[in-house]
């Protein structure tokens, strides 16, 4: 949505034009000689944030963390392009029995998975959530509970 709005935060970080986009299904058409585990045709999606491997965090597992981060469709060429480049190590593979329309959601609901299962709090009810957009279509909201 920081995108779609154009917000502040949007103006500073994307260089301009930039091919957005970080939620997507793909099937793999390329793959690099040192690759393996993929083969051409496989259908993939993937991490948004491209680590740099090297770095203390990254060393300790905690890419998350990395501070040399480089965002998909933020700071490089994002899925809306006709390809996209990506390191093996940030793709995997969809099951068939998956949908591309479930698939492209990873993303996203991983985010509130991860969020609402890195607290201790059993027996509570969490809820993460966004707010709706205010567009006219009702687009841009989604939901994700569970019981702890």
């Amino acid at each position: 949505m920081h995108i779609y709005n154009w917000d502040e935060w949007s103006q500073k970080t994307i260089p301009v034009p930039m091919v957005v986009g970080h939620e997507y299904v793909g099937e793999v058409v390329g793959i690099g000689q040192e690759v393996r585990g993929f083969k051409i045709g496989d259908r993939v999606s993937g991490e948004g944030h491209i680590t740099c491997g090297h770095c203390r965090n990254c060393r300790a597992g905690r890419t998350h963390l990395c501070r040399n981060t480089i965002g998909v469709g933020v700071n490089r060429p994002g899925c809306f392009a006709e390809y996209l480049v990506i390191p093996a190590f940030n793709a995997f593979k969809i099951p068939d029995n998956i949908s591309d329309d479930l698939a492209s959601i990873f993303d996203p609901f991983g985010n509130a998975v991860h969020t609402a299962l890195s607290f201790d709090l059993v027996g509570e009810d969490v809820l993460v959530f966004r707010r709706r957009s205010d567009r006219r279509d009702g687009g841009g909201g989604s939901e994700t509970r569970r019981r702890a």
